[in-house]
């Protein structure tokens, strides 16, 4: 067995017994939300089917909390001091998702329909906001000393994300878009809620200033490398397991990073591109677009740079835990969410 095989398994054992222990606690407090709020955010989560029977859907890949657990246990604390933490993080997560899909139209998530195409958008928004609003009141009742700070860091968190949802959105309407601005963009977008999770981890664990930073900088380091991933999954994906139709990206000409390294590229593949993403695409079209994508460079880009993303994530990684051993859990993670295919 390999080396990435083996961590790949470690990864989803981690993964699994993040589920265990935190969606107890992410399903109770979701069950405290009125009615009509509840009925959308349960099925959201894969609990129930829209009518309000129980449905065994996936609640999720569990990334985020997984993070928060394994970063405690990484510094010397106990996981399971920090699973109000972890259920809060996944709650953010889950706030930005119900609000991504309403931006971005997008009709199927975990291989069924995004709540606001069952429920209306009016309530998966709601439904969204109540969720940010249980993610802060678990911190807010939670007696760890930790809570308060932790609090206040995933508030500053979720105003970043907001801003990298500005940005992404902002750049589908403008012409040129830098490769600097979309790193940015993606580093707030989806870089900042992984470094929050491990620096939630690491004040769980009573670790100082300088470990929790160092974390934090890592989770932002896998990030960024996990969105490069999920930029390519979502040209080139397989519809059967990323539960999206093929080529969603495109279809929506979406300027991920792929696309803008292509676009950027000042070959005639990305002249191709760019003159396919001025126009509304059809099947055919999306095709030819991924397939320029990729003879401009873009595939390769971002396979490179995600792999160069991860390097930085293990030495900051480093910082915080000299003996890498120590941290078998996240590197396993890391290794995960930079090998995967859906």
């Amino acid at each position: 067995m390999t080396e990435a095989t083996t961590e790949g398994h470690e990864a989803a054992a981690l993964l699994e017994r993040t589920r265990i222990t935190v969606n107890p606690e992410l399903r109770g407090i979701i069950e405290t939300l009125p009615g009509s709020i509840r009925r959308v955010a349960m099925y959201h989560f894969g609990w129930e089917h829209p009518d309000g029977t129980p449905a065994a859907g996936q609640a999720g890949k569990a990334i985020r909390p997984a993070l928060v657990l394994a970063a405690a246990q990484a510094l010397g604390g106990q996981s399971r001091q920090a699973v109000r933490a972890a259920a809060a993080v996944e709650l953010a997560h889950n706030f930005t998702l119900l609000h991504d899909d309403v931006i971005d139209e997008d009709s199927m998530r975990r291989n069924r329909p995004t709540a606001w195409t069952v429920f209306g958008t009016p309530d998966a928004i709601i439904a969204g906001d109540a969720m940010l609003a249980l993610a802060l009141r678990l911190l807010a009742e939670d007696p760890h000393p930790a809570a308060p700070e932790a609090s206040a860091r995933l508030a500053a968190c979720v105003i970043e994300l907001c801003a990298g949802q500005q940005a992404d959105c902002a750049f589908e309407e403008r012409a040129e878009v830098t490769l600097d601005e979309c790193l940015s963009m993606a580093m707030a977008k989806t870089g900042a809620l992984l470094g929050c999770a491990c620096a939630l981890g690491a004040l769980y664990a009573g670790a100082g200033r300088e470990e929790v930073e160092a974390m934090d900088a890592f989770g932002r380091e896998a990030g960024l490398a996990f969105q490069l991933i999920d930029d390519l999954i979502g040209i080139w994906g397989d519809p059967d397991h990323t539960g999206k139709p093929a080529g969603a990206d495109l279809a929506a000409r979406k300027k991920s990073l792929p696309v803008v390294a292509a676009l950027t590229s000042g070959t005639p593949a990305g002249a191709e591109l760019a003159a396919l993403y001025a126009v509304p695409m059809g099947a055919a079209d999306i095709h030819r677009a991924a397939d320029a994508v990729d003879r401009a460079g873009g595939r390769d880009w971002a396979q490179i740079h995600a792999a160069d993303r991860m390097a930085r994530a293990v030495h900051q990684l480093s910082r915080a835990v000299p003996d890498l051993g120590a941290a078998g859990g996240l590197l396993a993670l890391a290794e995960f969410v930079t090998r995967r295919t859906r």
